[in-house]
């Protein structure tokens, strides 16, 4: 079994470095590929993980398994938040998880690491009272989420880039 652990302050270059990965496998063609793989970002977000890690008891949380064999390497991440939206049946405490970043480096694949990870998030979820668990699938991850419980939805999201 995979030994999971919370991510600290001092994995954070090793947490952008796998959110790429995700960003880059989930956007590896198409018309979006382009801007999804530019990496300026990266630098400017590094101090705003810092902080998000360095709080124990705030409602951010990533999950990661180490690389066998190369120590202060990943091999596997999930990220998830905690957010608040007014109740409704089935969650009348308005506690929702959202699950946005989930990569494992792809030579580490298959070995279980996503899986462990998700486990513990979902846990850590239940554990601060959450009533329910989203987030979005690629088609090659969607066997796993299934397996866990997730099911697709209608969805009508619309988004506003500020």
């Amino acid at each position: 079994m995979s030994v999971v652990r919370r991510a600290t302050p001092d994995d954070v270059e090793e947490l952008i470095r796998l959110r790429q990965v995700m960003i880059d496998s989930v956007f590896a063609t198409g018309s979006a590929a382009a801007t999804e793989s530019d990496t300026s970002w990266h630098a400017e977000s590094l101090q705003v993980l810092r902080d998000k890690l360095a709080d124990p008891e705030g409602d951010f949380a990533a999950f990661v398994v180490d690389r066998p064999g190369r120590p202060g390497k990943l091999a596997a991440l999930v990220v998830g938040t905690l957010e608040y939206r007014i109740g409704r049946a089935g969650n009348p405490r308005g506690a929702t998880g959202c699950v946005f970043s989930v990569a494992t480096d792809p030579d580490q694949r298959r070995r279980g690491y996503a899986r462990a990870c998700m486990e513990v998030l979902l846990d850590w979820f239940r554990e601060r009272g959450a009533g329910s668990v989203d987030l979005n699938a690629s088609a090659e991850a969607e066997p796993l989420y299934a397996s866990l419980g997730f099911v697709r939805k209608p969805d009508p999201s619309m988004r506003l880039s500020l």
